[in-house]
């Protein structure tokens, strides 16, 4: 019931992203004419953020279908950290877009003289922009909350949206006041949005490949959960961490008091453990190793 709900939680992932990516592409093309026609270094700094917007989405579309594939005897937790790898790819993405938009904007605040920008054409662009992002980011947003992979693409959207709503305002500084070098500031606005979901991204990907325990997870409290079960005497050498975004896993050795063992009792408890940290933890995905007293003294207990 859980792999089937998961499948269909994935296929609706997929048609998300697939929605969203033909909006973005879409107005990319119009951002880039917009931005060509107009000389706006923002409407093209915010394009190239578009254009990286819809390479998130693509990675996203293709990693999640990858991640879809069925687990082998090669891989045998199946692909979903494909999906990890897409996030890594979209943070370093970012991070190298908004190197590339600081290094043009201050090139242009220093030349101003230089810099000509039409303002009307530059606001109706970024006006469609923002109509896009947000379309997209409501799309996304709940998505988001299950998987890595959709989060990053959700935040560069979401950071996009805000990058139109920068040139939405630089653009009608320039019409008012003629001050072209607000162009550039909101160019580096757009950069300063960008660094801080880049790092926070990239952050998450290394807590997942370090096979850290999952943000907000204390492993005392699971194993001290564990040790109120009934016929639980210890538990010890518990790990926790995470495939990707929302798929936890955790492994434990349990040691069983001889009377469970001797009825037999090994089976029931053994779901009792899984159903506790599937309703109060939110872990799917278990393995208990079910030790009698004493055997315990054989292992270096690490949990």
């Amino acid at each position: 019931m859980h792999d089937h709900a998961h499948r269909i939680e994935a296929g609706e992932n997929r048609r998300l992203l697939a929605v969203s990516l033909a909006i973005t592409a879409s107005v990319f093309v119009v951002q880039v004419v917009g931005a060509l026609l107009t000389g706006s270094l923002a409407l093209l700094a915010d394009a190239a953020h578009m254009l990286t917007d819809a390479a998130a989405l693509l990675i996203a579309l293709l990693a999640s279908i990858v991640a879809a594939r069925p687990a082998d005897d090669r891989r045998t937790y199946g692909y979903q950290r494909a999906e990890v790898l897409g996030a890594l790819l979209n943070g370093l993405v970012l991070v190298g877009l908004s190197v590339w938009i600081a290094i043009e904007a201050i090139g242009r605040l220093s030349a101003p003289e230089q810099t000509q920008v039409s303002g009307g054409w530059m606001l109706a662009v970024a006006i469609i922009g923002l109509a896009a992002n947000a379309v997209a980011a409501w799309l996304l947003r709940h998505a988001q909350k299950r998987s890595m992979n959709v989060r990053g693409a959700y935040l560069e959207v979401l950071g996009d949206l805000l990058g139109s709503a920068a040139v939405i305002v630089a653009a009608l500084v320039i019409l008012l006041t003629g001050w072209t070098r607000a162009d550039s500031i909101a160019s580096l606005l757009i950069a300063a949005f960008i660094v801080p979901r880049a790092i926070g991204l990239l952050w998450e990907v290394f807590s997942v490949l370090s096979e850290a325990a999952p943000q907000g997870t204390e492993v005392a409290d699971i194993r001290d959960h564990l040790l109120r079960a009934p016929g639980v005497r210890d538990v010890h050498d518990v790990h926790v961490w995470q495939l990707t975004r929302g798929a936890p896993v955790f492994t434990a050795h349990v040691v069983v008091q001889q009377e469970v063992i001797d009825r037999g009792g090994t089976a029931a408890l053994l779901t009792s453990l899984q159903d506790c940290l599937a309703d109060h933890f939110d872990v799917e995905h278990s393995t208990f190793q079910f030790e009698g007293v004493g055997h315990e003294d054989r292992h270096v207990a690490h949990g």
